[in-house]
């Protein structure tokens, strides 16, 4: 497992303290898995196909379920691998998923901000609402998600790169992940420590901050709605997406914010497994298939074949 002193491969743990919950594990996450797939690319494929469906917010759930397969399929296959004998990941294989989880974790903070600013100026400001929200702007918005998320991961990859572990070669963690990572070099990682906590403070928690201040004009806006049909609906969908937003920021601050030293095997293996697997299965829930719009969409795509 060593070159000389350098790893070049790693031994995921995973779940492997749990012998008796194996199974049970193996088939919870091969349902999630499956779930987040098919519900996300069912998504897809119905807003593609119904052009009433082809509205900013509609568009951004799309980005939205792209980023969520791309979450689900970095981390839950290898997991489910490690689950039935295949626990060891290659230098390289490691720092890739590191690099694309790092990417979609972004991606989906900067979603959560975009998708509360279309629902903040769909409610608050109606009349401005095609020339804020037009497909310009719409394609602006989603570009500059990726492209910043992509910078973020290509830093933290880097910063990664540039560490070398030459101790142990045993990540206490279902897949690689920077605080896991971190404990494991034997060099100095207050760079890589100071890099995560200011994206952490960024993409987290400054896109935490800003979505809570869109909910809270938007609230505003609600209580005075004369019609209690309509402000039942308007609470309706705000309180879930506020939900699944609140989840999912307040799972990642906590890993990410604080240092590796105080990095804990069994607590910070349940939190993640909220915003690697558990939010990217219930966001069509959530966002779609509770909607009007797109049942009536899912009825005629599912008619049709």
């Amino acid at each position: 497992v060593m070159n000389g002193t350098l790893v070049t491969e790693f031994l995921i743990l995973g779940f492997s303290e749990m012998p008796h919950l194996q199974v049970p594990l193996f088939l919870s996450f091969l349902c999630l898995y499956t779930a987040a797939i098919s519900g996300n690319l069912l998504i897809m494929v119905t807003i593609s196909a119904s052009p009433a469906l082809h509205t900013p917010m509609y568009f951004f759930l799309v980005n939205l379920a792209v980023v969520d397969i791309l979450c689900t399929s970095t981390i839950l296959p290898k997991l489910l691998d490690s689950m039935v004998g295949g626990r060891t990941i290659s230098y390289g294989g490691c720092m890739a998923q590191l690099f694309f989880f790092t990417w979609s974790l972004g991606a989906e903070l900067l979603l959560f901000s975009a998708m509360a600013y279309d629902r903040f100026v769909a409610i608050c400001c109606p009349l401005h609402y095609s020339a804020w929200m037009g497909p310009r702007v719409c394609a602006f918005l989603a570009g500059l998600v990726w492209a910043i998320s992509l910078t973020n991961t290509s830093v933290h990859t880097s910063l990664m790169l540039r560490l070398p572990f030459c101790s142990s070669n045993v990540i206490e963690h279902f897949f690689c992940e920077i605080p896991p990572l971190l404990k494991l070099s034997c060099a100095p990682t207050q760079l890589n420590e100071a890099m995560a906590f200011a994206a952490d403070m960024f993409l987290a928690v400054g896109n935490f901050s800003v979505t809570i201040l869109s909910y809270g004009f938007i609230v505003a806006s609600i209580l005075r709605i004369r019609s209690a049909e309509g402000k039942q609906r308007a609470f309706s969908t705000c309180s879930a997406h506020l939900i699944v937003v609140t989840m999912y920021y307040s799972t990642v601050i906590y890993t990410y914010i604080r240092p590796s030293s105080s990095y804990s095997l069994s607590k910070d293996k349940v939190v993640s497994v909220i915003y690697t697997s558990v939010a990217p299965t219930l966001n069509p829930l959530i966002y779609t298939l509770r909607n009007k719009d797109v049942k009536v969409a899912l009825r005629r795509l599912l008619s049709c074949s």
